[in-house]
Protein backbone atom coordinates (compact mmCIF):
# COMPACT_ATOMS: atom_id res chain seq x y z
CA UNK A 1 0.00 0.00 0.00
CA UNK A 2 2.88 2.20 0.60
CA UNK A 3 4.64 1.82 -2.68
CA UNK A 4 0.80 2.15 -4.34
CA UNK A 5 0.86 5.65 -2.82
CA UNK A 6 4.47 6.97 -3.10
CA UNK A 7 3.54 5.82 -7.09
CA UNK A 8 0.42 8.12 -6.86
CA UNK A 9 1.67 10.88 -5.52
CA UNK A 10 4.81 11.05 -7.71
CA UNK A 11 2.37 11.29 -10.45
CA UNK A 12 0.15 14.07 -8.93
CA UNK A 13 3.73 15.95 -8.39
CA UNK A 14 4.35 15.88 -11.99
CA UNK A 15 1.17 16.89 -13.03
CA UNK A 16 1.52 19.89 -11.38
CA UNK A 17 4.75 20.41 -13.53
CA UNK A 18 2.90 19.99 -16.70
CA UNK A 19 -0.01 22.29 -15.64
CA UNK A 20 2.60 25.27 -15.27
CA UNK A 21 4.11 23.80 -18.70
CA UNK A 22 0.23 24.43 -19.95
CA UNK A 23 0.11 27.58 -18.14
CA UNK A 24 3.37 28.80 -19.62
CA UNK A 25 2.98 27.09 -23.23
CA UNK A 26 -0.32 29.17 -23.79
CA UNK A 27 1.88 32.57 -22.06
CA UNK A 28 4.25 32.00 -25.32
CA UNK A 29 2.77 30.61 -28.17
CA UNK A 30 -1.15 32.29 -27.88
CA UNK A 31 0.42 35.86 -28.84
CA UNK A 32 0.94 34.29 -32.63
CA UNK A 33 -3.05 33.71 -32.89
CA UNK A 34 -4.31 36.99 -31.40
CA UNK A 35 -1.56 38.71 -33.01
CA UNK A 36 -3.81 40.72 -35.60
CA UNK A 37 -6.30 41.15 -32.19
CA UNK A 38 -3.48 42.56 -30.79
CA UNK A 39 -2.71 44.99 -33.51
CA UNK A 40 -6.12 46.41 -34.59
CA UNK A 41 -6.75 47.23 -30.50
CA UNK A 42 -3.62 49.08 -29.90
CA UNK A 43 -3.96 50.45 -33.66
CA UNK A 44 -0.27 49.24 -34.28
CA UNK A 45 1.19 47.53 -37.29
CA UNK A 46 1.37 43.84 -37.22
CA UNK A 47 5.57 43.77 -37.13
CA UNK A 48 5.18 46.20 -34.24
CA UNK A 49 3.06 43.82 -32.16
CA UNK A 50 5.09 41.11 -33.18
CA UNK A 51 7.97 42.83 -31.03
CA UNK A 52 5.23 41.45 -28.12
CA UNK A 53 6.58 37.99 -29.19
CA UNK A 54 10.24 39.04 -29.47
CA UNK A 55 10.35 40.40 -25.95
CA UNK A 56 8.78 37.53 -24.46
CA UNK A 57 11.86 35.60 -25.88
CA UNK A 58 14.44 38.00 -24.29
CA UNK A 59 12.93 37.96 -20.91
CA UNK A 60 13.43 34.17 -21.34
CA UNK A 61 16.95 34.22 -22.35
CA UNK A 62 17.37 36.90 -19.49
CA UNK A 63 15.64 35.36 -16.51
CA UNK A 64 16.53 31.69 -16.75
CA UNK A 65 20.00 32.45 -15.79
CA UNK A 66 19.18 34.89 -13.73
CA UNK A 67 16.24 33.64 -11.80
CA UNK A 68 17.66 30.62 -10.92
CA UNK A 69 20.92 32.28 -9.80
CA UNK A 70 19.06 34.36 -7.23
CA UNK A 71 16.44 31.76 -6.25
CA UNK A 72 18.52 28.88 -6.54
CA UNK A 73 19.31 28.31 -2.83
CA UNK A 74 15.96 28.31 -2.00
CA UNK A 75 13.66 25.17 -1.76
CA UNK A 76 12.30 24.26 -5.52
CA UNK A 77 8.76 24.22 -4.38
CA UNK A 78 8.59 27.16 -2.89
CA UNK A 79 10.25 29.02 -6.52
CA UNK A 80 8.59 27.05 -8.14
CA UNK A 81 4.90 28.74 -6.53
CA UNK A 82 6.64 32.38 -6.86
CA UNK A 83 7.18 31.62 -10.44
CA UNK A 84 3.68 30.71 -11.27
CA UNK A 85 2.65 33.50 -9.22
CA UNK A 86 4.84 35.93 -11.61
CA UNK A 87 3.39 34.11 -14.65
CA UNK A 88 -0.02 34.92 -12.92
CA UNK A 89 0.79 38.63 -12.25
CA UNK A 90 2.18 39.38 -15.84
CA UNK A 91 -0.88 38.02 -17.60
CA UNK A 92 -3.26 39.30 -15.51
CA UNK A 93 -0.65 42.87 -16.22
CA UNK A 94 -0.92 42.19 -19.74
CA UNK A 95 -4.71 42.08 -20.19
CA UNK A 96 -5.07 45.02 -18.44
CA UNK A 97 -2.59 47.06 -20.05
CA UNK A 98 -3.75 50.30 -21.95
CA UNK A 99 -1.06 51.42 -23.49
CA UNK A 100 1.90 49.57 -25.85
CA UNK A 101 4.33 50.25 -23.82
CA UNK A 102 2.75 48.74 -20.93
CA UNK A 103 2.19 45.36 -23.04
CA UNK A 104 5.75 45.22 -23.75
CA UNK A 105 6.72 45.64 -20.17
CA UNK A 106 4.42 43.03 -19.09
CA UNK A 107 5.53 41.05 -21.64
CA UNK A 108 9.22 40.85 -20.70
CA UNK A 109 7.96 40.34 -17.14
CA UNK A 110 6.05 37.23 -18.10
CA UNK A 111 9.07 35.39 -19.62
CA UNK A 112 11.20 35.85 -17.18
CA UNK A 113 10.38 32.92 -15.18
CA UNK A 114 9.61 30.83 -17.98
CA UNK A 115 13.12 29.02 -18.28
CA UNK A 116 13.55 28.96 -15.02
CA UNK A 117 10.32 27.34 -14.35
CA UNK A 118 10.85 24.41 -16.85
CA UNK A 119 14.90 24.41 -15.47
CA UNK A 120 13.99 24.05 -12.13
CA UNK A 121 11.00 21.65 -12.75
CA UNK A 122 13.17 19.53 -15.08
CA UNK A 123 15.37 18.60 -11.88
CA UNK A 124 12.96 18.08 -9.83
CA UNK A 125 11.10 15.64 -12.25
CA UNK A 126 14.22 13.73 -12.45
CA UNK A 127 14.71 13.86 -9.00
CA UNK A 128 11.20 12.46 -8.34
CA UNK A 129 11.86 9.81 -10.82
CA UNK A 130 12.46 6.07 -10.34
CA UNK A 131 16.24 5.23 -11.51
CA UNK A 132 16.32 4.77 -14.70
CA UNK A 133 13.09 6.97 -15.96
CA UNK A 134 14.52 10.09 -14.96
CA UNK A 135 13.87 11.08 -18.75
CA UNK A 136 10.07 9.87 -18.68
CA UNK A 137 8.85 11.99 -15.74
CA UNK A 138 11.17 15.00 -17.41
CA UNK A 139 8.68 14.47 -20.51
CA UNK A 140 5.65 14.12 -18.24
CA UNK A 141 6.23 18.25 -17.37
CA UNK A 142 6.91 18.69 -21.08
CA UNK A 143 3.77 17.39 -21.84
CA UNK A 144 2.34 20.96 -20.78
CA UNK A 145 3.70 22.73 -23.72
CA UNK A 146 1.76 19.63 -26.36
CA UNK A 147 -1.29 19.70 -24.52
CA UNK A 148 -1.22 24.45 -24.37
CA UNK A 149 -0.89 23.86 -28.78
CA UNK A 150 -3.45 21.07 -28.81
CA UNK A 151 -6.05 22.77 -26.72
CA UNK A 152 -4.72 25.99 -24.87
CA UNK A 153 -3.42 28.07 -28.04
CA UNK A 154 -6.65 26.90 -30.38
CA UNK A 155 -9.14 27.89 -27.19
CA UNK A 156 -7.81 31.03 -26.21
CA UNK A 157 -7.29 32.06 -30.10
CA UNK A 158 -11.01 31.53 -30.91
CA UNK A 159 -11.85 33.65 -27.61
CA UNK A 160 -9.44 36.32 -28.90
CA UNK A 161 -10.87 36.50 -32.23
CA UNK A 162 -14.70 36.36 -30.96
CA UNK A 163 -14.88 38.09 -28.07
CA UNK A 164 -11.46 39.79 -26.38
CA UNK A 165 -7.91 39.12 -26.45
CA UNK A 166 -7.63 40.10 -22.72
CA UNK A 167 -9.73 37.19 -21.46
CA UNK A 168 -7.55 34.74 -23.23
CA UNK A 169 -4.72 36.11 -20.84
CA UNK A 170 -6.70 36.25 -18.12
CA UNK A 171 -7.92 32.70 -18.75
CA UNK A 172 -3.72 31.99 -19.02
CA UNK A 173 -3.62 33.82 -15.01
CA UNK A 174 -6.04 31.68 -13.82
CA UNK A 175 -4.40 28.44 -14.84
CA UNK A 176 -1.11 29.52 -13.31
CA UNK A 177 -2.80 30.33 -10.45
CA UNK A 178 -4.23 27.05 -9.89
CA UNK A 179 -1.02 25.41 -10.66
CA UNK A 180 0.95 27.27 -7.87
CA UNK A 181 -2.07 25.97 -5.77
CA UNK A 182 -1.48 22.71 -7.00
CA UNK A 183 2.62 22.72 -6.60
CA UNK A 184 1.69 23.90 -2.73
CA UNK A 185 -0.83 20.61 -1.90
CA UNK A 186 1.10 17.97 -4.17
CA UNK A 187 4.76 19.16 -4.96
CA UNK A 188 6.67 17.12 -1.95
CA UNK A 189 9.06 19.80 0.16
CA UNK A 190 12.84 18.94 -1.91
CA UNK A 191 16.16 20.75 -0.48
CA UNK A 192 17.80 23.43 -2.24
CA UNK A 193 19.90 22.33 -4.89
CA UNK A 194 23.02 23.59 -2.50
CA UNK A 195 24.26 26.55 -0.97
CA UNK A 196 26.84 27.58 -3.19
CA UNK A 197 26.33 31.25 -4.26
CA UNK A 198 25.74 32.71 -7.94
CA UNK A 199 29.08 32.69 -8.73
CA UNK A 200 30.16 29.51 -7.81
CA UNK A 201 27.21 28.39 -9.80
CA UNK A 202 28.58 29.73 -12.96
CA UNK A 203 31.95 28.17 -12.87
CA UNK A 204 30.20 25.06 -14.26
CA UNK A 205 30.03 26.20 -17.82
CA UNK A 206 33.93 26.44 -18.11
CA UNK A 207 33.10 22.39 -18.92
CA UNK A 208 33.33 22.29 -22.31
CA UNK A 209 30.74 19.82 -22.44
CA UNK A 210 27.90 22.14 -21.45
CA UNK A 211 28.95 24.87 -24.03
CA UNK A 212 28.49 22.19 -26.83
CA UNK A 213 24.74 21.07 -25.40
CA UNK A 214 23.46 24.36 -25.31
CA UNK A 215 24.69 24.54 -29.21
CA UNK A 216 22.82 21.76 -30.14
CA UNK A 217 20.05 23.01 -28.18
CA UNK A 218 20.53 26.78 -30.15
CA UNK A 219 21.41 25.22 -33.41
CA UNK A 220 19.36 21.89 -33.46
CA UNK A 221 16.09 22.44 -32.46
CA UNK A 222 16.83 25.88 -34.90
CA UNK A 223 15.73 23.05 -37.64
CA UNK A 224 12.28 22.91 -35.77
CA UNK A 225 11.92 26.39 -35.82
CA UNK A 226 12.81 26.91 -39.38
CA UNK A 227 9.98 24.90 -40.66
CA UNK A 228 7.31 25.57 -38.08
CA UNK A 229 7.52 29.59 -38.70
CA UNK A 230 6.62 28.89 -42.44
CA UNK A 231 3.92 26.02 -41.92
CA UNK A 232 1.29 28.06 -42.96
CA UNK A 233 2.44 29.53 -46.60
CA UNK A 234 4.31 25.80 -47.17
CA UNK A 235 0.38 24.44 -46.35
CA UNK A 236 -1.72 26.98 -48.56
CA UNK A 237 0.91 27.50 -51.32
CA UNK A 238 2.73 24.51 -52.04
CA UNK A 239 0.20 22.01 -50.82
CA UNK A 240 -2.55 23.75 -52.23
CA UNK A 241 -4.90 23.87 -49.14
CA UNK A 242 -7.65 25.90 -47.81
CA UNK A 243 -6.44 28.85 -44.98
CA UNK A 244 -8.93 27.05 -42.72
CA UNK A 245 -7.45 23.79 -42.53
CA UNK A 246 -5.06 25.60 -40.69
CA UNK A 247 -6.10 25.02 -37.29
CA UNK A 248 -6.96 21.04 -38.06
CA UNK A 249 -3.00 20.72 -39.03
CA UNK A 250 -1.90 22.90 -36.13
CA UNK A 251 -3.58 20.16 -33.99
CA UNK A 252 -2.08 17.35 -36.37
CA UNK A 253 1.75 18.88 -35.80
CA UNK A 254 0.36 19.15 -31.90
CA UNK A 255 -0.34 15.67 -31.84
CA UNK A 256 2.95 14.64 -33.24
CA UNK A 257 4.69 16.96 -30.90
CA UNK A 258 2.49 15.28 -27.14
CA UNK A 259 3.34 11.64 -28.80
CA UNK A 260 7.33 12.22 -29.94
CA UNK A 261 7.47 13.69 -26.06
CA UNK A 262 6.38 10.77 -24.31
CA UNK A 263 8.63 8.49 -26.85
CA UNK A 264 11.39 10.23 -26.43
CA UNK A 265 11.65 10.49 -22.95
CA UNK A 266 11.48 6.73 -22.84
CA UNK A 267 13.93 6.39 -25.47
CA UNK A 268 16.53 8.57 -23.44
CA UNK A 269 15.89 6.33 -20.24
CA UNK A 270 16.30 3.17 -22.34
CA UNK A 271 19.47 4.49 -24.84
CA UNK A 272 20.93 7.20 -22.80
CA UNK A 273 20.78 11.01 -23.27
CA UNK A 274 23.20 11.83 -26.28
CA UNK A 275 22.38 8.83 -28.59
CA UNK A 276 18.79 9.31 -28.24
CA UNK A 277 19.51 13.02 -29.10
CA UNK A 278 22.33 12.56 -31.96
CA UNK A 279 19.96 9.96 -33.25
CA UNK A 280 16.35 12.18 -33.25
CA UNK A 281 18.48 15.23 -34.57
CA UNK A 282 19.66 12.78 -37.74
CA UNK A 283 16.45 11.45 -38.27
CA UNK A 284 14.81 15.41 -38.40
CA UNK A 285 17.46 16.43 -41.76
CA UNK A 286 16.23 13.24 -43.03
CA UNK A 287 12.82 14.39 -42.44
CA UNK A 288 12.73 17.69 -43.40
CA UNK A 289 14.40 16.90 -46.61
CA UNK A 290 11.13 14.49 -47.33
CA UNK A 291 8.81 17.72 -46.40
CA UNK A 292 10.87 19.94 -48.85
CA UNK A 293 10.19 17.23 -51.75
CA UNK A 294 6.83 15.90 -51.13
CA UNK A 295 4.99 18.53 -49.73
CA UNK A 296 2.89 19.28 -52.93
CA UNK A 297 1.37 16.11 -52.00
CA UNK A 298 -0.99 16.91 -49.38
CA UNK A 299 -1.55 13.12 -47.91
CA UNK A 300 2.19 13.33 -47.37
CA UNK A 301 2.08 16.65 -46.39
CA UNK A 302 -0.42 15.85 -43.42
CA UNK A 303 1.89 12.38 -42.31
CA UNK A 304 5.29 14.59 -42.23
CA UNK A 305 3.56 17.22 -40.18
CA UNK A 306 2.76 14.73 -37.91
CA UNK A 307 6.02 13.34 -38.04
CA UNK A 308 8.28 16.25 -38.49
CA UNK A 309 6.33 17.62 -34.89
CA UNK A 310 7.30 14.14 -33.00
CA UNK A 311 10.65 14.45 -33.65
CA UNK A 312 11.21 17.90 -32.62
CA UNK A 313 9.51 17.35 -29.46
CA UNK A 314 10.96 14.08 -28.64
CA UNK A 315 14.35 15.64 -28.72
CA UNK A 316 13.42 18.41 -26.07
CA UNK A 317 13.58 15.26 -22.98
CA UNK A 318 17.02 14.21 -23.87
CA UNK A 319 18.70 17.42 -24.04
CA UNK A 320 17.35 18.56 -20.91
CA UNK A 321 18.58 15.10 -19.20
CA UNK A 322 21.66 15.58 -21.31
CA UNK A 323 22.71 18.54 -19.51
CA UNK A 324 21.04 17.83 -15.96
CA UNK A 325 24.09 14.98 -16.34
CA UNK A 326 26.60 16.58 -17.35
CA UNK A 327 26.11 19.53 -14.98
CA UNK A 328 26.86 17.88 -11.50
CA UNK A 329 26.53 21.00 -8.72
CA UNK A 330 25.13 23.40 -10.73
CA UNK A 331 21.71 21.05 -12.41
CA UNK A 332 19.35 23.82 -12.20
CA UNK A 333 21.36 27.06 -13.56
CA UNK A 334 22.24 24.67 -16.17
CA UNK A 335 18.78 23.33 -16.81
CA UNK A 336 17.31 26.66 -17.27
CA UNK A 337 19.85 27.58 -19.52
CA UNK A 338 18.42 25.40 -22.29
CA UNK A 339 15.15 27.68 -22.50
CA UNK A 340 17.34 30.09 -23.25
CA UNK A 341 19.40 28.70 -25.56
CA UNK A 342 15.89 26.95 -27.28
CA UNK A 343 14.95 30.66 -27.98
CA UNK A 344 17.90 31.28 -29.22
CA UNK A 345 17.26 28.25 -31.54
CA UNK A 346 13.31 29.88 -31.88
CA UNK A 347 14.98 33.30 -33.24
CA UNK A 348 17.32 31.64 -35.39
CA UNK A 349 15.42 29.13 -37.02
CA UNK A 350 12.81 31.63 -37.97
CA UNK A 351 15.56 34.40 -39.66
CA UNK A 352 17.52 31.67 -41.39
CA UNK A 353 14.66 30.25 -42.67
CA UNK A 354 12.67 32.98 -44.09
CA UNK A 355 16.14 34.40 -46.05
CA UNK A 356 15.80 31.91 -48.79
CA UNK A 357 11.78 32.08 -49.54
CA UNK A 358 11.80 35.21 -51.61
CA UNK A 359 14.81 33.03 -54.22
CA UNK A 360 13.18 29.58 -53.55
CA UNK A 361 10.15 29.53 -52.45
CA UNK A 362 8.51 28.49 -49.35
CA UNK A 363 10.18 24.66 -48.99
CA UNK A 364 13.47 26.28 -49.30
CA UNK A 365 12.95 26.91 -45.18
CA UNK A 366 13.26 23.30 -44.94
CA UNK A 367 16.53 22.75 -46.24
CA UNK A 368 17.75 25.58 -44.24
CA UNK A 369 16.29 23.66 -40.84
CA UNK A 370 17.93 20.43 -42.32
CA UNK A 371 21.44 22.33 -42.76
CA UNK A 372 20.41 23.30 -38.52
CA UNK A 373 19.88 20.13 -37.02
CA UNK A 374 22.31 18.31 -39.26
CA UNK A 375 24.58 20.97 -37.42
CA UNK A 376 23.31 19.53 -33.94
CA UNK A 377 24.14 16.05 -35.25
CA UNK A 378 27.35 17.12 -35.60
CA UNK A 379 27.99 18.80 -32.48
CA UNK A 380 26.34 15.34 -31.02
CA UNK A 381 29.20 13.43 -32.79
CA UNK A 382 31.78 16.04 -30.97
CA UNK A 383 30.47 15.56 -27.42
CA UNK A 384 30.62 11.86 -28.24
CA UNK A 385 34.01 12.25 -28.77
CA UNK A 386 34.62 14.08 -25.70
CA UNK A 387 32.81 12.04 -23.63
CA UNK A 388 34.77 8.93 -24.64
CA UNK A 389 37.81 10.67 -24.10
CA UNK A 390 36.57 10.61 -20.69
CA UNK A 391 36.67 8.03 -17.50
CA UNK A 392 34.30 4.82 -17.78
CA UNK A 393 31.95 6.45 -15.14
CA UNK A 394 31.03 9.69 -16.88
CA UNK A 395 30.57 7.68 -20.03
CA UNK A 396 27.95 5.13 -18.20
CA UNK A 397 26.08 8.79 -16.74
CA UNK A 398 25.92 10.42 -19.63
CA UNK A 399 27.06 8.96 -23.22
Amino acid sequence: MKLLKLISNTKTSLITLCLGGISLGMTEFMMMGVLPDVAKSLSVSIPAAGHLIAIYALGVIIGAPVMVGVLGKYPPKKVLISLMITVASGNILFSLAPTYELLLFARFLVGLPHGAFFGIGAVVASKLADPGSEAKSVSVMFAGLTIANIIGVPLGTFIGHNFNWRISFVLISVIALITAASIKKWLPSLPSQSDSNFADSLKVFKKPELWIIIGISAIGTGGLFAWISYIAPLMTEVAHFDSNMMTPIMVIAGLGMAVGNFVGGRLADRFSPLKTTSYLLLLMVIMLVLVALTSQFKAAALILTFITGGLAFAVIAPMQMLMIRAAKGAEMLASSSMQASANTGNALGAFLGGLPIAAYGYTSPEYVGAALALTGFLLCLLLTWLFNSRSEVTKTAIA
